[in-house]
């Protein structure tokens, strides 16, 4: 008997045993489940995009150097750096003590040359009145006339010589030609400056921040898309979380080669009534192709290729689900789709297993 009931409690606990894995099995089956990233699949707007780096520059025009167009020392200077100018406003002054004194002098010749004219009038006159009563040889008249027309030239070289000293006269006073920020000053009160024919000495730079464009450095695997009139957005180092907006304006047909790569600039306007963006800027865009709204749409990462075709996975009753699918345009994030699936269906953009301590 005693034999038989050590076998019965041997079988018990081998019994006892077995179901021990079983459940053990069991639970931990259960616990390492497969659990699926799902997005419903809804209605959204999509927007095709080129993406490109590139920096901002002032346009033709918008950034001009300033000088002196004739040489003297600078009396007074008007503009520091971050002055906002407007067109016309006067910037700087050189001397004008010795252009004063040349338009002056030139004025005292005049009034002599004028007295020199008159009374050689007045000689042709009495010459011609001679002539006609035979008291004077016609060689008396015609050195009368050539004496006439040497004081006329007088008059008429000084008058110009006038004219001139009273331009470079004006040219000591120096103006903003463009209204904008003073950018930079490359001179001091006090200083002498030299211009000639061949080089003209810049005093400041003025930039029109109203006037901004991006050079955009668009990949040549993509400059086919691009065209003039494409609205682009983009954001800036300084303000990482500011959009600003902007049109392609040109495509430049000449192509950049940076590390071997292959770029084609684009020009993008833009506008900066904050006065935020400067110059030099580096910046990160992205130019609109096309815009799709209220399309069906599933994230990027849930679309994969398989044979050359487009497939999904859809969850249907818990379970996995593969669909084929025509997509259209595509964004950053979201594909538009065609056909396959339909609205409300949960697409699986990726999966997690779920262990014991989860």
């Amino acid at each position: 008997m005693k034999r038989k009931r050590w076998l019965f409690a041997g079988m018990a606990v081998l019994v006892i045993a077995a179901l021990s894995v079983m459940f053990w099995m069991s639970y931990h089956k259960d616990s390492n489940k497969t659990a699926f990233q799902t997005e419903t699949v809804k209605r959204r707007d999509i927007a095709a995009s080129v993406q490109s780096t590139g920096v901002i520059r002032a346009k033709i025009g918008a950034e001009v150097k300033v000088g002196a167009r004739i040489s003297g020392r600078v009396e007074r200077l008007y503009a520091n750096i971050g002055d906002v100018v407007k067109k016309g406003q006067l910037i700087a002054r050189l001397e004008q003590v010795d252009l004063q004194a040349k338009v002056d002098e030139a004025k005292m010749n005049l009034k002599t040359a004028e007295a020199n004219l008159e009374l050689s009038q007045k000689t042709i006159q009495r010459m011609q009145n001679l002539y006609a009563k035979d008291f004077v040889s016609k060689d008396k008249v015609d050195l009368a006339e050539r004496d006439l027309k040497a004081a006329q030239a007088q008059v008429n070289q000084i008058k110009e010589a006038i004219r001139f000293s009273e331009t470079q006269m004006s040219y000591a006073n120096i103006y903003a030609p463009i209204s904008g920020v003073i950018a930079s000053v490359t001179t001091q009160q006090g200083e002498t400056v030299s211009a000639s024919s061949l080089s003209v000495p810049t005093f400041v730079t003025i930039v029109d921040l109203s006037r901004l464009e991006i050079y955009a450095y668009v990949d040549e695997t993509d400059i086919g898309k691009i065209k003039p009139g494409l609205e682009a957005t983009f954001t800036v180092d300084s303000f990482p979380e500011k959009d600003f907006s902007g049109k392609v304006s040109a495509v430049y047909p000449k192509a950049t080669i940076q590390d071997n790569v292959v770029y084609y600039i684009t020009l993008v306007s833009i506008e900066n009534p904050e006065g935020k963006l400067k110059p030099d800027m580096t910046v990160n865009a992205s130019i609109f192709l096309n815009r799709r709204n209220n399309v069906l749409a599933v994230p990027n990462k849930a679309i994969k290729r398989e044979g050359g075709k487009k497939v999904l996975q859809v969850l249907e009753n818990n379970r996995p689900v593969q669909k084929s699918v025509k997509t259209g345009w595509k964004d950053t994030a979201y594909t538009e789709i065609i056909e396959g699936i339909k609205e409300g269906d949960m697409a699986i953009t990726g999966e997690v297993t779920k262990t014991e301590n989860e």
